[in-house]
C-alpha cells in the first residue's frame, strides 16, 4: 500500500445504499482497507423501493451471490417489466418489457418494420413481439441459461424484493468480509480547515470516528454531503411535480405475477409490486393537486388485500446533488438525489455510483480529475433516467385533471425535446450506448401512450412486404410457443427460491 492509499472508509448510514456499498468495497478492494459502517436503529429507512431493473443481476453476480439464495432471503419474485395502466388515456394499458422487441432486419430497426406494417394491416400491440412481455402476459417464467438461443435468450428479467431484507442479507455478507458495523447516531462532523475535507464524524455517545473516504448514505438530509459541505441541490420539480408518496403493504389475493404494475391516478400514480409474502403498494402524487388524507384514502381504497401496516408518508423533491462527490465525501442513494420510482431506478443509481467510484477510486490526495469525471458520469446517469421518466408524463393524451393538463403542456429538457421531435417525424431513436434505457424502452412508452410518428424511416421501404409479413408472423408465434412451454411463475419460485417461512408455513 502506497503512502497516499486510502486506509479507512467510513459509510454513514445503512439501508440498501449503505450495505450495497459495504458489500462491494469488502469484496473488491484490498483487504488492508478498513471499512466501517455507522447506522442507528433509531433511524428508519425509507424501504419502499422494492422493484429493480436487470443490471442488478450483474451486481449480485460480481459479489458471488447465489440468485436463488438471495431471492429466498429477500422473499423475492421475478420481474419481466412494468404494466402501465391509464397513462396514455383512461382505459388503456401497455407493457414496458425488459429486453428487445423482435429482431432488427437488414440494418432496419424492428420497430420501424412494425410501424410500416401496422399502416398496411391491423396488427396486435408491439408487446406480442417481446419474449419478456409474452411470458409476463401468460404469468410464466424461465431463467435463460448462458447457452440459451432465441427466442428464450431475448428474455430479460429483474426482481421484486423486500428492500429491508436485502439490506439485512447484504449486512451479513459484508460483516463476513470484515466490515465493522457501529451502532450510533451521527450528531456532528469535524472538517479540516485547510482542505475542507471531513476528518471525522461524531456520534451521540461522544465517540469520534475518523476516516479517509466518507460515503454518505444518510438519506434525503445528506448529513455530510449537504449539511456539512453545502453541496447544493438541483431541483427538477418543474418537470417531475410529484413530491409526496404514501405506501402500505397488503396481503396477496392471488399468486404473484412476474411484473410490476403502475396505474395512473388523477394526480400521480400507484405502484403494485408482488412479493412472495405480500403486495407492496404505494401512491406517488403531487401535493399541489391532492391532499395528504385524500391520497391515503385513494391508495387504501385500491388495495387488493387486507392492509398489513399503517400507511407510511414520505416527502421528497425530485432532483440531484450538484456534486455526487464533494471533497472526500461520496453520496449514494437518497443523499445523492431522487427520481421517483416509476421505472425502478433507485437501486440502480446506488449500483451505478458504486461501480463508478470503484473505477475512479481515489487515494488520499483526492485528485480533482477523478472527482470531476465521477460527477460528470453520475450527472449523465441521473439526467438520462430523468428524461425517460418525464417522457411518461409528457407523452399523455389525458385531459381529465389539472395535474395531467399541466404535465401534457409543460416544457421539457432540450435533450428530451429533440428525441421527441425525431420520433414524431419518422420514428427515429438514437441511443449512444451508455444510456440506461435503450430503444425498446422508448418505443414501448411512446407507442404505448399513443404517440405514433407521422412517417417511418425510408430505409424500411426496401424490405419486401411479403417477407416482412412472414417474418412478423413467425417471430410472434415463436415467442408465444416458448412462453407456453415455461412453467408458471409461482411454480418456478416454489421449486427454486421459496423463502423458508413459506415452505414451513
Amino acid at each position: 500500500m502506497s503512502d497516499h492509499a486510502i486506509r479507512k472508509i467510513v459509510i454513514v448510514g445503512g439501508g440498501t445504499a449503505g450495505w450495497m456499498a459495504a458489500s462491494a468495497f469488502s469484496a473488491l478492494l484490498e483487504r488492508s482497507i478498513e471499512i466501517i459502517l455507522v447506522e442507528s436503529d433509531e433511524i428508519g429507512t425509507v424501504g419502499v423501493g422494492e422493484a429493480t431493473i436487470p443490471p442488478l443481476i450483474a451486481f449480485n453476480s460480481m459479489l458471488g451471490i447465489n440468485e436463488d439464495e438471495f431471492l429466498s432471503a429477500t422473499r423475492g419474485t421475478f420481474k419481466l417489466g412494468i404494466e402501465f395502466v391509464d397513462w396514455g388515456a383512461v382505459g388503456e394499458s401497455y407493457f414496458h418489457p425488459f429486453g428487445p422487441h423482435g429482431q432488427d432486419f437488414r440494418g432496419v430497426a424492428f420497430h420501424q418494420l412494425y410501424l410500416r406494417e401496422t399502416a398496411r394491416q391491423p396488427l396486435p400491440d408491439i408487446r406480442h413481439w417481446s419474449m419478456s412481455a409474452t411470458a409476463a402476459e401468460l404469468g410464466r417464467f424461465a431463467r435463460p441459461g448462458p447457452t440459451a438461443r432465441p427466442p428464450l435468450s431475448q428474455l430479460a428479467y429483474a426482481f421484486h424484493f423486500d428492500a429491508g431484507l436485502y439490506a439485512r442479507f447484504l449486512r451479513s455478507y459484508a460483516e463476513k468480509n470484515g466490515v465493522i458495523r457501529i451502532e450510533g447516531k451521527l450528531v456532528d462532523a469535524s472538517l479540516n480547515p485547510e482542505s475542507g475535507h471531513v476528518r471525522s464524524v461524531k456520534l451521540a455517545n461522544g465517540n469520534d470516528i475518523a476516516g479517509d473516504l466518507f460515503i454518505d448514505c444518510s438519506g434525503f438530509r445528506g448529513l455530510l454531503i449537504e449539511e456539512q459541505l453545502g453541496t447544493g441541490y438541483e431541483d427538477w420539480s418543474h418537470w417531475l411535480p410529484c413530491d409526496r408518496a404514501v405506501a402500505v403493504p397488503c396481503g396477496l389475493a392471488s399468486p404473484p405475477e412476474p411484473f410490476t404494475r403502475s396505474t395512473a391516478r388523477s394526480a400521480g400514480w400507484q405502484w403494485r409490486i408482488p412479493l412472495q409474502h405480500r403486495m407492496g403498494n404505494g401512491l406517488v402524487y403531487s401535493s399541489a393537486h391532492l391532499e395528504r388524507r385524500a391520497a391515503e384514502d385513494l391508495l387504501v381504497a385500491n388495495l387488493e388485500g387486507k392492509g398489513l401496516a399503517d400507511p407510511k408518508h414520505l416527502s421528497f423533491t425530485a432532483g440531484r446533488r450538484r456534486k455526487a462527490w464533494n471533497a472526500n465525501v461520496v453520496s449514494l442513494g437518497l443523499s445523492s438525489g431522487f427520481v421517483e420510482p416509476l421505472e425502478s431506478t433507485s437501486i440502480h443509481f446506488i449500483q451505478s455510483g458504486i461501480a463508478k467510484l470503484l473505477a475512479l477510486f481515489p487515494d488520499r490526495r483526492f485528485d480533482p480529475v477523478e472527482r470531476n469525471e465521477y460527477n460528470r458520469q453520475m450527472a449523465d446517469v441521473f439526467e438520462d433516467a430523468r428524461d425517460f421518466i418525464i417522457l411518461h408524463y409528457k407523452a399523455t393524451r389525458r385531459d381529465d385533471s389539472d395535474f395531467w393538463n399541466d404535465c401534457r403542456t409543460m416544457d421539457v429538457p432540450d435533450g428530451l425535446a429533440a428525441k421527441f421531435g425525431l420520433w414524431q417525424s419518422k420514428g427515429r431513436l438514437f441511443r449512444e450506448g451508455r444510456e440506461l434505457f435503450g430503444t425498446a424502452s422508448w418505443v414501448a412508452v411512446l407507442l404505448g401512450q399513443g404517440i405514433r410518428p407521422a412517417e417511418t424511416d425510408p430505409a424500411v421501404n426496401a424490405i419486401d412486404p411479403d417477407i416482412a409479413r412472414d417474418m412478423l408472423d413467425k417471430m410472434r408465434s415463436s415467442y408465444r410457443q416458448m412462453a407456453e412451454h415455461m412453467p408458471p411463475h409461482w411454480d418456478f419460485i416454489s421449486r427454486a427460491c421459496l423463502a423458508p417461512e413459506a415452505i414451513s408455513g
